[in-house]
């Protein structure tokens, strides 16, 4: 690694990247590989978010639980009967541990000699006149780009704070199981982490001030909803919270709902109410940069913040907080810092993944966001029992959902709930990207018995009863 000690280091900076994480890293090798000599600041972890706490250690979970239930549920097939039991649950924690390891070692810390103009340097930054000062030392740089991610949000509870409550990153890492948990809120989060702690054996119950995924389509959040209450989780949707307390036994929550007092108990209390960007230290205010409502730096579509020279990208920002997203726009901010602020960021057809089982994956807009943006639009919802693929799975459970515009046909959003429908997902983006109808999209040929051909079904079905169609036919 480029590690440099201050009186080594090149003093002088085209770029500074602040936070070495998915962002980070997508901002320097983008700047490095125009020519730019880039100072690439990080403090904890390299890495970031995703690789280290995030995306890689929860999805290693998320397959291993399904693993079991897969082999739960195999008796839907005759002659067919299967158990399968969690035996040890600290070497499921070490192999994620690993992985995680290794995919820090060779997709962060490999890299870094392959820039010979990325310098690495550790340590907690805060803007200065020129520059960055890191651990109060100083360094010069012409742009800046921010990309210090976000942690865990904790809501305003009395009592949260003499509680030993569980996050999302403290719950990957926990040592043992407990026999029971509250997991308080209903977002993505939430609910991947609530359906692998039950599928493990814990007893799970989901608390939420509004509905599950609340900004997900409502066919959508009803539906899983439904499946994990008959893997045996617990949802309370519509609480208000009156304060935490720790018991002999755990944690006790006390909460109103339906304008009744009620209080649960847990032996662990997990906190997945959202994320918070990470500004604090970093001096914004001395250079009047702007922090929108939520706490994020408020950004442009060609990622300036509201200081002259300053960029910053990803979780940072409160906005898209999707690791792609992240990479995505901080590339914009390198190209941009250096190139003249050609580029803009577009979400357009922005993809989205919830890995619970079934899968949620989305593009574009949902039917609120297109209404609310005065757009006159047709909606249609295909059944899973529909898609041959899923029949012939023997599992139905889920749906597909696509909003069109109601004048032009043209697709709008879609929103697909199955067990295998991420990977269908990128179809529905190029579509929405490239201002297709949604007869255009019933009109293009699609592999038989594949969960992506579900689109094309549920395109059909704006006009047609699909109930009628033959297999294949159209």
């Amino acid at each position: 690694m480029n590690f440099c000690t201050t009186s080594e280091r090149r003093r002088h900076f085209d770029l500074a990247v602040i936070g070495a994480g998915s962002a980070g890293f997508s901002a320097a090798i983008t700047a490095a590989a125009q020519g730019a000599h880039v100072a690439l600041i990080g403090y904890g972890l390299i890495g970031g978010t995703c690789v280290n706490i995030g995306c890689v250690p929860s999805k290693r979970l998320i397959r291993a639980a399904e693993a079991l239930q897969h082999t739960r549920a195999a008796s839907r097939f005759n002659g067919i009967q299967g158990h399968a039991d969690l035996k040890d649950w600290q070497a499921l924690i070490r192999q994620k541990d690993e992985l995680v390891a290794d995919l820090r070692q060779a997709k962060y810390i490999d890299l870094l000699p392959a820039y010979d103009t990325i310098s690495y340097l550790e340590g907690e930054a805060r803007l200065v006149e020129g520059g960055v000062a890191i651990n109060g030392q100083r360094i010069w740089a012409d742009k800046i780009v921010i990309t210090t991610g976000a942690r865990p949000a904790i809501p305003s509870i009395p009592g949260i704070d003499s509680v030993p409550y569980l996050t999302s990153t403290s719950a990957l890492d926990l040592d043992a199981l407990p026999r029971s948990m509250i997991v308080l809120g209903g977002g993505y989060i939430g609910v991947e982490l609530a359906q692998v702690f039950a599928r493990v054996g814990v007893q799970v119950t989901i608390l939420c001030r509004s509905r599950l995924l609340p900004q997900a389509e409502p066919e959508i959040g009803s539906a899983l909803s439904n499946y994990l209450t008959n893997e045996g989780l617990v949802i309370i949707s519509g609480a208000q919270y009156r304060g935490v307390r720790q018991t002999e036994q755990g944690v006790a929550l006390d909460l109103i709902r339906e304008g009744r007092d009620e209080t649960m108990e847990a032996e662990r209390l997990l906190v997945a109410t959202g994320r918070q960007p990470n500004t604090a230290g970093l001096g914004l205010e001395d250079f009047g940069i702007l922090l929108g409502t939520r706490g994020g730096i408020v950004v442009d579509d060609h990622m300036r913040t509201t200081r002259e020279g300053t960029y910053a990208a990803g979780d940072v920002t409160g906005q898209d907080q999707f690791v792609y997203m992240a990479a995505h726009g901080a590339r914009i901010a390198a190209e941009n810092a250096l190139s003249g602020d050609a580029r803009r960021y577009d979400r357009t057809g922005m993809p989205s993944v919830v890995f619970t089982d079934p899968q949620i994956a989305s593009a574009g807009l949902t039917e609120a966001e297109a209404r609310a943006q005065g757009r006159h639009v047709l909606t249609t919802i295909l059944p899973l029992n529909q898609v041959p693929r899923a029949l012939a799975a023997g599992d139905t459970r889920g749906l597909i959902k696509l909003v069109a515009e109601r004048d032009s046909g043209k697709l709008l959003g879609a929103h697909i709930l199955a067990p295998e429908g991420c990977d269908s997902i990128q179809t529905a983006v190029l579509a929405i990207r490239q201002g297709m109808t949604f007869r255009q999209l019933a009109d293009t040929i699609f592999p038989y018995l594949t969960t992506v051909e579900g689109l094309k079904l549920a395109a059909l079905s704006f006009e047609k009863d699909v109930k009628t169609l033959s297999c294949c036919a159209n």
